[in-house]
C-alpha cells in the first residue's frame, strides 16, 4: 500500500497558474441637471456620457461597473438601485454609457435629478 500511495504522489506535478492583471479604467464625470431628457412616453428621464474607451470588443468581452453619488463623490451607490420611487439602471452602448431613471410605480412620471450627479463608471478587462 505504502508503495502504491508514494507513486501516486511521485506522479503529481504541481502547476503555477500566472494571471496577467486586468485593466482597470475609471472615468468620473458629472451630469448636470440639464442633461437630463424625458422619454415621449414621460416614463424614462436619461442622461448620455461619452466613454470612448468603450469599444464593441468591451462590449463583448468585458465588464462596466457605474456608480452615482448625489453628495460630490463623497459617496457612491452601485447601479441599478432603487430610492423612493425612482429606479436607476444603465445601458452600456459603443463609445458611452446611458444613465436611466424610471418610477418602481407605473402611474407617476419619474422626477428629474434636482442637482448634479456625479457618475463613476469602471471598465474592467485586458485590452483598454
Amino acid at each position: 500500500m505504502l508503495c502504491i500511495a508514494t507513486l501516486g504522489m511521485v506522479s503529481c506535478k504541481k502547476e503555477t497558474l500566472v494571471q496577467s492583471s486586468n485593466t482597470i479604467l475609471t472615468v468620473v464625470k458629472d451630469i448636470p441637471t440639464t442633461a437630463w431628457a424625458l422619454s415621449s412616453d414621460n416614463k424614462t428621464y436619461s442622461a448620455e456620457i461619452s466613454v470612448p474607451e468603450i469599444d464593441q470588443f468591451h462590449i463583448d468581452n468585458e465588464g462596466t461597473l457605474v456608480y452615482i453619488s448625489y453628495n460630490n463623490g463623497a459617496s457612491y451607490i452601485a447601479l441599478p438601485f432603487v430610492y423612493n420611487i425612482d429606479a436607476f439602471s444603465y445601458e452600456v452602448y459603443r463609445g458611452g454609457v446611458a444613465i436611466d431613471v424610471q418610477s418602481a410605480d407605473s402611474q407617476l412620471q419619474p422626477r428629474r435629478p434636482t442637482s448634479t450627479v456625479r457618475v463613476k463608471i469602471v471598465l474592467v478587462g485586458n485590452d483598454l
